[in-house]
């Protein structure tokens, strides 16, 4: 046969009965979490061949490059960021130039925040970020204290702590030259040399409270991260099959493509030999490294009503993240509710991440309203009741394919 199998990824419960011959499509190596422990995975490795009848439980996965005809396109095109310094949305392989674009083009309306966000967005070792902006901190600082004494207001550039704390991090000397120092050569007390120094310009010396401000910002500022885009999309009404068919991108993955395909491979071979052989623990450690491969996770939430709530999120966000996302997109965000996982298990613990629920890199799960507040609001209502989702979501609703 052309199909091999692989264990499937681990889950709470199998899927509703409805659901289960239903198969879905996701990259090589996404373990969907909707399956039964003992469900197996069918990987097509001859695309000229069908796949066999579903089977409860079953899923597809489709090689990039080998799907069949007429399978469905990708349920997103790719992860993307929102830029807070322009408002831009960048695909996420574009996301650090644009940001470096970004803060370099602020240097025209502000070079000493400009400054400050090189510093602590660039330099990715936070702890020599932290001795970095404390040191610079701390020249200013006494400055500040004290104005009269000219020693302060000059900084060696060749001194051992500048140099190994201070001159090594971007954006630092971009920082200095922003509040008002200058470079000069100048003569080494009682040596016969010169070297070149920081000086502070004498007209910021009656700017002093300013120069205090400026330290502040240093020390209490973040580095500047795009947010992620949550690509909220709504579904008209579909059926099962198409709702939990999820064809997702590479973006979604921490393995390449060929990696993925190299994953499987290794995977298929050992599977039967080492099924037998490994403990619980063992496959719960298992279970926990096919987590962590996944940077991101395409949630899909169906409303009673038939209607699906679609958002991007990071795999390591917590719940709570999608009852917020939910909430923004009724119309009475004080309706309360409960989200139930594949299978119907209800998330109530909002601080656990999505990975650890399994619900990733995909997930179609189930909202449910509060039945006696449900009950009372359609008592009151004079007309009939639309969906909850907010009239400008519903006005550019989709079709699943």
């Amino acid at each position: 046969s052309p199909w091999v199998s692989a264990p499937a990824g681990p889950a709470p419960r199998p899927p509703p009965s409805g659901d289960a011959a239903l198969p879905c499509s996701a990259p090589l190596g996404a373990a969907l979490p909707v399956l039964a422990g003992s469900a197996r995975v069918f990987i097509n490795i001859n695309p000229q061949k069908k796949p066999p009848r579903a089977q409860p439980g079953a899923c597809f996965y489709l090689l990039q490059g080998q799907e069949e005809e007429g399978a469905a396109a990708p349920s997103v095109s790719g992860v993307y960021f929102i830029c807070p310094l322009t408002g831009d949305v960048v695909r996420k392989d574009q996301k650090e130039k644009h940001l470096r674009e970004a803060i370099q083009a602020y240097f025209s309306v502000d070079p000493v925040a400009a400054s400050i966000m090189e510093i602590h967005t660039f330099n990715k070792d936070r702890d020599k970020v932290r001795l970095c902006v404390e040191t610079m901190a701390k020249y200013l600082d006494n400055i500040y204290l004290h104005p009269e004494e000219e020693k302060y207001r000059k900084i060696k550039l060749q001194n051992k702590v500048f140099q190994e704390r201070i001159s090594c991090l971007e954006g630092t000397h971009k920082f200095f030259q922003a509040v008002g120092f200058e470079t000069k050569t100048l003569p080494v007390p009682e040596q016969d040399s010169m070297e070149e120094y920081y000086v502070l310009k004498e007209e910021m010396l009656s700017r002093l409270e300013e120069l205090k401000e400026h330290k502040e910002q240093l020390l209490s500022s973040e580095p500047v991260r795009a947010q992620l885009h949550r690509q909220l999309t709504v579904f008209q009404p579909s059926p099962s099959g198409a709702a939990a068919r999820f064809e997702l991108p590479h973006d979604f993955f921490n393995l390449t493509a060929e990696e993925l395909r190299r994953e499987q491979r290794l995977r298929t071979e050992a599977v039967e030999k080492a099924s037998m052989l490994r403990t619980r623990a063992m496959r719960e450690k298992e279970e926990q490294r096919e987590m962590r491969k996944y940077n991101y996770t395409l949630l899909r939430v169906r409303f009673p009503d038939g209607y699906i709530l679609q958002g991007t999120f990071y795999a390591r966000e917590s719940v709570s993240a999608l009852y917020n996302f939910v909430r923004e997109a009724l119309k009475e965000d004080w309706l309360p509710f409960e989200l139930l996982a594949p299978g119907g298990v209800k998330l109530t613990d909002e601080n656990l991440a999505f990975n650890e629920c399994g619900l990733v890199p995909s997930a179609l799960l189930s909202l449910a309203w509060d039945a006696a507040v449900m009950a009372d609001v359609e008592a009151a209502a004079a007309e009939e009741q639309r969906s909850a989702l907010k009239a400008e979501l519903l006005a550019g609703v989709q079709t699943l394919s």
